[in-house]
């Protein structure tokens, strides 16, 4: 019999489950599977943070539409791991979230004092959907698949598992691992439409709509269902909005697609209303909850959902379906042309002023130009030099605020951002993982340059990796969207939002990066320009106008749709 060690034994259940990369800071406890990842065919990437690792995991999941793995180291590692964990559960995103431990003879009962060690599974209880433990080598097979499962199953998540140190060198006979079984073998791809009396009683209350709007949230995505979401509203005559996770999901150029920041003419649509489509989204805190000012509570409301416990989770619903949104949309769309139709949309003469005024008000509010450049000029400029095909993606306060107005979003998976936690520091990390996931396309990151400053050592992770990357830095030497809330709670003055001036393109080069300091947009379009045209990543530090920038377009609007005093 051959003796392989459990480090293989893990590479062996994660190339059955079609992982190509593992994303995860060295630690001495992978040594028995960093000696076989060349014979299995998967990629190692160490950045230089856990942190940041499980950033990048998260993109490249986002991404690629499929579970990434990301490694923590023992102890420390591990416990560092954490904090970008919390964001893919946050975010929904399926992680398989491993690291190692000390040896198995030491951690229970813990004896005190012993080193590099932690409870583990009891800190990544509240953040992940499943934690686990590795105790015997022989079911370590059965584990993984269970991670998978779990973490795939319903809203997807993170799943954890520990693997102490004795167990990951020590050995099983390869002749004796018998239960590695292939997905297909195991689990479901996805599950089916819901059932089809729901699916018959949606298709008669969409037809008989006079007016229907559709909402998506990230669930479309996972279930790479948008174009069935936008075919189904094309018949119908639908109006469409999105969920901040779920841009792109419909073009955000559509004639008939209303940006949340442009209230007027979208809680005007909302009350006109009398059908409401929500698929794959809860209806969370920055979608109104699904209640006033919003939404209309006249409104008759069906939700696709692949999670049971998200249907009328916030809002009450009329008709509920639990199905693959995919599945479901393509048999709704079948019901609803066996009624007629199709219907033609609805007059949007009414909508269309409010919606031509609100892109007066950016054009507006991106002209003024004091001491520097404009943010929302800055944003446009960006959007305008890289294709729709492009990932674009967003970090930063006001910096998010300002990119959330003036760069339309026209593809699915085109667009990241931590839309649910709000995590500073996600974009380049992001930015990052979105590279390995799709190295073929275009990457661009807009940042503020307080969220730059958490992983900004990353930088060196994409040069030692040959990733070409755009990275723009809104430079405003300070916390800008912590200056914008001490000036409206009046507290009299800036208490440490003040940052050192700092050459962030001079730090850029440092890491040999290309790195470029602006002052003016029309530098900046050269900038970009010679970004694009160079075979090394680039970092453009955009020198913002500070009093600008303490106004975005929407930061009240946002400001009320998070602090909403009722609630």
């Amino acid at each position: 019999m051959t003796p392989i060690t459990g480090g293989e034994l893990l590479l062996k259940t994660l190339k059955l489950e079609g992982i190509d990369r593992i994303f995860g800071v060295l630690d001495g406890s992978y040594n028995a599977w960093l000696a076989k990842l060349d014979e299995y065919g998967i990629d190692y990437v160490c950045p230089r943070h856990e942190a940041a690792a499980a950033h990048m995991a998260e993109a490249y999941a986002r991404i690629d539409g499929k579970p990434a793995v990301v490694f923590g180291g023992i102890g420390p590692g591990a416990s560092n791991m954490i904090s970008g964990v919390v964001s893919a559960w946050a975010e929904g995103v399926p992680l398989i979230v491993l690291s190692g431990q000390r040896r198995r003879n030491i951690i229970y009962p813990e004896r005190g004092g012993n080193f590099q060690t932690a409870d583990l599974l009891g800190l990544y209880e509240p953040v992940t959907k499943w934690q686990a433990g590795l105790r015997d080598l022989r079911r370590l097979p059965e584990l993984i698949r269970k991670a998978f499962r779990i973490a795939l199953s319903g809203r997807p998540g993170p799943v954890y598992i520990e693997i102490p140190e004795d167990l990951m060198r020590g050995t099983i006979e390869d002749e004796l691992v018998t239960d590695l079984w292939p997905p297909e073998r195991y689990r479901p791809e996805r599950l089916g439409p819901g059932q089809p009396e729901a699916i018959r009683r949606a298709a008669e209350m969409l037809m008989n709509a006079a007016r229907s709007t559709f909402h998506a949230g990230s669930g479309v995505l996972w279930a790479e269902a948008w174009e069935e979401f936008v075919a189904l509203g094309e018949y119908i005559g639908a109006t469409y909005t999105t969920s901040l996770a779920a841009r792109g999901v419909v073009s955000e150029e559509h004639p008939r697609y209303f940006h949340t920041l442009n209230r007027e003419a979208f809680e005007l649509m909302r009350a006109e209303a009398d059908v409401a489509l929500v698929v794959g989204s809860r209806l969370g805190e920055l979608d109104g909850w699904g209640k006033p000012p919003a939404w209309s509570m006249e409104t008759s409301t069906i939700q696709i959902d692949v999670e049971p416990a998200n249907i009328g989770l916030n809002r009450p619903v009329d008709v509920a379906i639990v199905g693959d949104a995919k599945a479901t949309l393509q048999a709704l769309l079948a019901e609803v042309k066996a009624l007629g139709g199709p219907k033609s949309p609805p007059d949007m003469s009414r909508y269309e002023a409010l919606i031509q005024e609100w892109r007066e008000e950016l054009a507006e509010a991106s002209e003024f130009a004091g001491d520097g450049v404009n943010p929302g000029a800055m944003v446009a400029a960006v959007r305008e030099a890289f294709s729709d095909e492009a990932i674009l993606v967003q970090d930063g306060g006001n910096t998010s605020l300002w990119f959330a107005s003036y760069a339309p979003i026209t593809r699915p998976r085109s667009y990241l951002y931590s839309a649910h936690f709000g995590f500073l520091g996600t974009g380049l990390p992001y930015a990052i993982g979105a590279k390995f996931a799709q190295p073929e396309r275009e990457v661009a990151l807009v940042t503020g340059d307080g969220a730059l400053g958490f992983h900004m050592q990353e930088l060196e992770t994409a040069i030692r990796h040959g990733l070409k990357l755009t990275v723009v830095v809104s430079s405003d030497a300070g916390w800008g969207m912590e200056r914008s809330s001490q000036l409206l709670a009046q507290v009299g003055k800036f208490i440490e939002t003040e940052h050192a001036p700092t050459d962030y393109a001079a730090l850029a080069r440092a890491f040999d990066w290309r790195g470029f300091q602006v002052e003016t947009l029309e530098q900046l379009r050269q900038a970009l320009a010679e970004a694009k045209e160079s075979n090394k990543p680039a970092l453009i530090q955009v020198m913002v106008d500070p009093q600008a920038n303490l106004a975005p377009p929407g930061a009240l609007i946002f400001g009320s749709m998070v602090y909403r005093a009722e609630d």
